[in-house]
């Protein structure tokens, strides 16, 4: 069985596999009990849930390994060789008993037989007779000094005289060993047929384990018991008959009267020949009338055992016999049927559910035979059930379908992806993670199943609850899996009708590919900015999209500007009607709109916060606009006297809510270029000043020292600002060093104090600042903006593209949230949203343009050039794949076969006229030929598009 492991992702899976050993019920740390057996744990065969219920970022995320193991069938014992050997090597004797009746054979066999004969059990020359191998009150060091005692008197005895001696345990032995002369001969003198190791194994158990018939009639003619049971009251010799898989033994006991449904309510004869494979022991056990059922519930029953071992006779004669295929084992609320399923047996399967067993049956997690069948990667299982009318999307306890199942191992995966997705499985069934199958696969970094999934119209833009996508997944796990993908993008642009170079030309966008999803339109472009895979939008197909999704909700990017700038206008008239001196005509009459324009903004800004929270905080102009909201809030507050704190936020308000109506026209395709120029330079000045910050301040520190007379420097703050100010040149250097020399006597004073105190430090520390700050410091950040300038030009297109996606993502996702769905002008919002979609499924998916028609106008025309080259250069290929793989071959001597076709036609027509008639013909051919060729282009790409809307069609349907 194998299992899906993941290190602190998937760690706990539904069901266990049946326990060889006695279950023992155990708590693992998430408090769901799990059947642990004696000598090895339970196998976990799915996902744990994930901490904190979902992956929160990629780096979170581990491969999954999938670890496959083969549970082989063993013959398995009520006691082990060693253990039986021990407890005999304990007895009086018997070490030197075992290795000396296993040494016995023939001619030496003969003589201890004799030399035995000769002897009588009561009297011997150097040994006594030992009818109990030890006093049951003796204590350790008693019990140990006497066996020392047995041992050594043992080691002195002759072969007869050890058998005379110590009958008790030379039966026990000789009963192990299957010696049937020398049990015989001691049943004949009169050794005990009760005799028993320390553990209660009777002469009868041993030899039903050790399959010997005629030593089992030889114990039962001499009066053994064979409902004796050891000292746990586990095993009867029918049971060890059972497990050694001897079906005379079986039978010998049977007739003997051997009740067959002993121990039954816990491990019955016929469990352990089920166990062990014994077909001929179970058919025996059931003709004597043993029980196939258990009377406990939840009790591991033989059918349990024979579906787990994917046992096929041992299946069909428990079921014919009456076994109930409803019961279920243990914790884990197994059914035979899930456990075949989980073993893969096919046979045992339909046999199964042709007794009725129900598919529908659920185990402790809620996993049905079906996922079951699909982690096993039993195809032929899974059809059975398949066909048997088991439902292929029945989800489990956390929310994961037979086809999770199937994706969590690569080792038949494909097979199981394409029959589950045949009989009706949903792809994009998300479990309670978020976790799609696609998802899976691509952690499991099997690139054959991802690409079946996407063939099969699986959604790449599937977020788990911690908001990472497949095609995340798909980059890290699988990369090669992204040129098949993008492939489609080229695929999707396909010649219509007519021929590339006529004027009637047609060309078809696909953009069906670009929308896997179905919730937003522009959901597959934000995944690829996201992944780091934004220059795909640079893809005619792409770039067609966008602009066209532009143009839909431009409209709506319209209304938003037009609200801000008159938001703009009568905060700004506001603020100077009501701040400015003498200008308090209107502003009573702007007080209520600027309200009611704030309020409009509070509730846009409330609405996205509702909508998604963590991706609002991530942008900093939100709070930028939160700003403005608190800013005009502040200064709307009806005071009877305006205070200066008032002003302040007012001249403030001004400042940020102009800034924000140039970020609100940045947006604009045309204006986000020099926009993100002046954020991006803004971003890095900011992030330059707080590395060489310390400098400036240092600077301002010295200047206060040195310059304190000096009206700029005498506060140490208002030094740091003048420091900032001098950083652009403006040094003042006269005023500083040569301050005004005033001729009258009452400035006398005054010009004493503005003379400079402390002359060549003070202009050696303004040297240094013309050197280090003005000088190299300005410079390098003039040199750095240019840098970042530079760069954002040459990456101008790809940017303006991605602000373009997440502008028209950001105004879908808005037009579309849930939220809208309670609002009272529905009939609107649906206007509204149709509006702003671009296709219209299953017909108004494509776009056909004419490229050499000059009143083509839905398309720029530069992007019109790129889609003509792509299929033009698409079709170069493919001709020159035909030439390649097709042409005719050659003939060896290609030469000489030209020059003599030369020769024939120099000949054939001698004159001008018919060489003339013979170019015009070989003309005429090239133009046929190439006109084939390229009807024959055109067919396979309208044959190509008809099986593609098709194929789309019946998935929508």
């Amino acid at each position: 069985m194998s299992i899906l492991s993941k290190k602190n992702f998937f760690a706990r899976l539904s069901g266990s596999r049946l326990m060889r050993e006695v279950p023992r019920i155990e708590t693992v740390n998430n408090g769901t009990p799990s059947m642990i057996g004696n000598k090895e744990e339970c196998e976990d065969i799915w996902m744990n849930e994930i901490n904190d219920g979902g992956i929160s970022s990629e780096n979170s995320s581990d491969s999954v390994t999938c670890h496959i193991s083969t549970a082989p069938i063993t013959q398995e014992q009520p006691w082990g060789k060693e253990e039986i050997e021990v407890a005999l090597s304990n007895l009086p004797g018997g070490k030197v008993a075992l290795s000396l009746i296993r040494a016995l054979q023939d001619d030496a066999l003969q003589k201890a037989l004799k030399e035995f004969q000769s002897l009588t059990l009561n009297e011997t020359v150097n040994c006594r007779h030992r009818k109990m191998p030890l006093p049951t009150f003796a204590n350790g060091f008693m019990r140990k000094a006497l066996l020392a005692s047995e041992n050594e008197a043992a080691a002195a005895a002759t072969p007869g005289q050890l058998l005379a001696g110590w009958s008790d345990t030379c039966l026990l032995i000789s009963s192990w060993l299957g010696h049937v002369e020398i049990a015989k001969a001691l049943l004949d003198n009169g050794a005990s047929v009760s005799a028993s190791d320390c553990d209660g194994r009777t002469p009868l158990h041993l030899a039903a384990c050790a399959a010997s018939v005629k030593l089992v009639e030889e114990l039962l003619k001499h009066s053994a018991d064979p409902h004796k049971w050891d000292l746990e009251k586990k095993y009867t010799p029918l049971h060890c008959a059972a497990a050694a898989g001897c079906v005379a033994t079986v039978k010998c006991l049977i007739k003997s009267g051997a009740n067959v449904d002993a121990g039954l309510s816990g491990k019955s004869p016929l469990h352990y020949a089920v166990l062990n494979n014994a077909g001929d022991c179970v058919e025996a056990l059931l003709q004597a009338g043993a029980c196939p059922n258990n009377p406990q519930v939840y009790t591991e029953t033989p059918l349990h055992v024979a579906a787990s071992l994917g046992n096929v006779h041992c299946t069909k004669l428990l079921l014919n016999h009456g076994a109930d295929v409803r019961v279920q084992l243990g914790a884990a609320r197994s059914t035979p049927l899930h456990l075949a399923a989980e073993e893969g047996s096919m046979e045992c399967t339909r046999l199964l559910l042709s007794a009725g067993a129900a598919w529908e049956a659920k185990n402790a997690r809620g996993q049905t035979a079906m996922h079951l069948a699909a982690l096993a990667q039993s195809v032929e299982t899974l059809e059975v059930l398949i066909n048997a009318g088991a439902k292929v999307n029945v989800e489990d306890g956390d929310g994961r379908t037979p086809l999770h199942s199937a994706v969590a191992k690569a080792l038949r995966s494909s097979e199981l992806v394409k029959i589950l997705i045949q009989a009706g499985a949903t792809i994009n069934t998300a479990d309670k993670f978020g976790y799609t199958p696609l998802h899976i696969a691509a952690l499991n970094e099997s690139t054959p199943t991802v690409l079946m999934l996407l063939s099969k119209g699986a959604d790449v833009t599937a977020r788990t609850k911690g908001g990472v996508t497949a095609l995340s997944f798909i980059i890290r796990r699988t990369p090669d899996v992204l040129k098949r993908f993008m492939a489609r993008f080229d695929e999707a642009i396909s010649l219509h009708d007519h021929e590339l170079g006529d004027v009637d030309c047609e060309l078809r966008l696909d953009f069906r590919p670009l929308v896997p999803g179905g919730r937003g339109e522009t959901e597959l472009m934000l995944c690829l900015v996201e992944v780091g895979q934004g220059q795909v939008l640079k893809h005619p197909l792409c770039e067609s999209f966008l602009y066209l999704k532009w143009l839909r909700i431009r409209k709506f990017f319209l209304l938003s500007v037009l609200f801000h700038f008159i938001f703009v206008g009568l905060f700004t008239g506001y603020v100077c009607e009501t701040y400015l001196p003498d200008k308090k005509q209107f502003s009573n009459v702007l007080l209520w709109p600027v309200l009611g324009f704030t309020c409009v903004l509070a509730g846009k800004e409330i609405f996205q916060i509702a909508h998604g929270i963590c991706s609002y905080v991530k942008r900093w102009e939100n709070w930028l606009q939160w700003c403005v909201i608190i800013a005009s809030v502040f200064i709307l507050i009806p005071t009877t006297q305006i205070c200066n704190l008032q002003h302040h936020v007012a001249a403030l308000g001004v400042v940020l809510v102009w800034i924000e109506l140039m970020m609100v026209i940045g947006r604009f395709p045309m204006f986000g270029i020099h926009v993100q120029m002046f954020t991006q330079v803004s971003i890095n000045f900011f992030k330059f000043v707080a590395a060489y910050v310390w400098l400036i301040i240092g600077f301002a520190f010295g200047f206060t020292v040195l310059h304190n007379n000096y009206k700029s420097f005498t506060n140490p703050f208002i030094s740091l600002l003048k420091t900032v100010i001098m950083m652009s040149g403006e040094l003042e250097f006269e005023d500083v060093f040569f301050p005004e020399n005033n001729t009258e006597e009452n400035n006398k004073e005054e010009n004493k104090k503005e003379e400079l105190q402390y002359p060549g430090t003070a202009h050696l520390m303004l040297l240094s600042f013309v050197i280090l700050v003005t000088v190299i410091l300005t410079n390098l950040m003039v040199g750095l903006a240019v840098s970042d300038i530079q760069e954002l030009r040459r990456c101008a297109g790809l940017d303006r593209l991605v602000r373009r996606a997440e502008l028209v993502a950001h105004f879908e996702n808005m037009l579309f949230s849930k939220l809208l769905d309670q609002a009272p002008a529905k009939k609107i919002i649906q206007v509204c949203r149709r509006g702003a979609l671009l296709l219209r499924p299953p017909h108004h998916c494509a776009l056909h343009i004419r490229p050499n028609d000059p009143r083509e106008k839905r398309l720029p025309r530069e992007l019109v050039c790129a889609i003509y080259r792509l299929v033009s250069e698409r079709k170069t290929r493919r001709t020159t794949f035909r030439e390649i793989h097709f042409a005719p071959p050659l003939p060896r001597n290609a030469n000489a076969t030209a020059t003599v076709n030369n020769a024939r036609f120099s000949r054939m027509y001698s004159n001008e006229s018919n060489q003339q008639q013979l170019n015009e013909l070989a003309a005429e051919l090239k133009r046929c030929s190439y006109n084939i060729s390229m009807r024959l282009d055109s067919l396979t790409d309208k044959v190509e598009n008809i099986a593609r809307d098709l194929n789309m069609s019946t998935h929508l349907h």
